[in-house]
């Protein structure tokens, strides 16, 4: 193991957050100033990943290779993954917040609805055709349930969430690949694909998409649930 190895997976965090963290300070838009509301949500969102993780550590769904990592645990997760879950969502609010201020038409406003309704059937189909594989059981109901008191809930911020989570695909690619195994020797993050649907995208296996967009959802919701609740 070469030495720059175990700081691959905390220089993936680091990577992920500085730009953002830094453009937080120089966007027309200062997101900043959000911080008062976005930081509980990330928090709270943190929280309730953590913790899932831990679970699916524990379980055998996922785990971690221990050549990319610094040694330094929290319960069964490693301190990079920890940080995963404060950094990742920090990014993608700001994306989420940057495309709300500089892209102004409501451009899936029409569509918003249609979307939903899609996710869900195909969130009902992965839970009853995977109901025995703990990854895509779980991250199908999780994010249908959220998608679900969406519809109840009638935000007005759902169809930006859309077009920004288009936009956070690109670094999502980049972040997850590298974790999973592109471009290096073996994945940071290894997967049981008993635990799974056994289809990846590159290296990232396909249910990422739907656990990444429930982690995004719940920040960017909570986000604005704050906000709102500020406001009024």
């Amino acid at each position: 193991m070469q030495w720059e190895d175990q700081y691959l997976y905390l220089t993936v965090n680091f990577g992920s957050f500085i730009f953002p963290f830094i453009f937080s300070f120089l966007t027309f838009a200062k997101f900043y100033k959000e911080w008062k509301y976005a930081l509980p949500a990330i928090i709270l969102t943190g929280i309730v990943f953590i913790i899932w993780d831990e679970v699916f550590t524990q379980l055998g769904v996922w785990g971690f290779n221990p050549r990319y990592l610094t040694g330094i645990y929290l319960g069964s997760l490693p301190l990079e993954e920890v940080l995963f879950f404060f950094c990742i969502p920090y990014a993608c609010v700001f994306s989420y917040f940057a495309v709300k201020n500089l892209i102004t038409k409501p451009v899936l406003a029409k569509v918003e609805s249609k979307i939903t309704y899609a996710l869900i059937v195909i969130l009902l189909f992965l839970a009853i055709a995977y109901y025995d594989r703990w990854y895509t059981f779980i991250t199908a109901l999780v994010l249908l349930a959220l998608l679900v008191f969406h519809l109840w809930w009638k935000p007005k911020h759902l169809h930006t969430f859309y077009l920004s989570y288009l936009f956070v695909l690109i670094p999502f690619f980049l972040v997850n690949g590298i974790l999973t195994g592109s471009w290096i020797d073996e994945p940071v993050v290894w997967y049981n694909n008993a635990e799974n649907m056994s289809i990846r995208l590159g290296t990232v296996p396909a249910d990422d998409l739907f656990y990444n967009m429930a982690m995004l959802l719940m920040s960017v919701s909570l986000y604005e649930f704050f906000k709102t609740k500020k406001t009024h």
